[in-house]
């Protein structure tokens, strides 16, 4: 998900039984339905009790909410992951460029890319899951992510070959 897209969820958005986020009126004013992983899910469903024992009526309409109940704010959502980043060692002191929140989610288009190419699967089949899944208005967005990555740019090459190859 876009870093808006989570900190725009309402609480009506996040069904937790059933496993599925509502991300309405995305960056291109559409709307999708995101599945959770179970782990994803039992994380979520335990912010949700932290969030309510801690704030109880203090809670807006919103998911994710700051220290006393409101709306995130972008600025404050960056300064926070800038922090713990620095804590557990994904950046040095002064660093003021990688990683960024918006990276993770290249992280898992090009993870989700790699292995399918890993599986064998067909990945042209597949790209229309990805992009859907990532909220691209059209699969040819998601095929910057192919051209972004080394290694996957390895993985589609190694397939080219053994497509090619000549036996006697």
């Amino acid at each position: 998900m876009r870093i808006s897209e989570a900190m725009g969820l309402e609480r009506d958005d996040v069904d937790l039984d059933a496993g599925v986020l509502t991300v309405r009126l995305t960056k291109f004013g559409k709307s999708r339905l995101v599945p959770l992983h179970p782990t994803t899910r039992t994380a979520l469903r335990d912010y949700a009790h932290r969030r309510d024992a801690m704030l109880g009526s203090r809670c807006g309409s919103t998911f994710f909410v700051a220290e006393q109940g409101g709306r995130l704010l972008h600025q404050y959502v960056h300064r926070v992951f800038w922090r713990l980043s620095r804590e557990i060692g994904l950046r040095r002191p002064g660093d003021r460029t990688r990683p960024r929140v918006h990276d993770f989610r290249h992280r898992f288009a090009i993870r989700t890319l790699l292995n399918w190419y890993r599986e064998g699967k067909d990945v042209e089949q597949q790209l229309p899951v990805l992009s859907t899944y990532l909220g691209h208005a059209c699969v040819r967005d998601t095929y910057w992510y192919l051209s972004a990555c080394p290694e996957l740019m390895e993985e589609a090459a190694r397939r080219l070959d053994r497509r090619w190859e000549v036996t006697p």
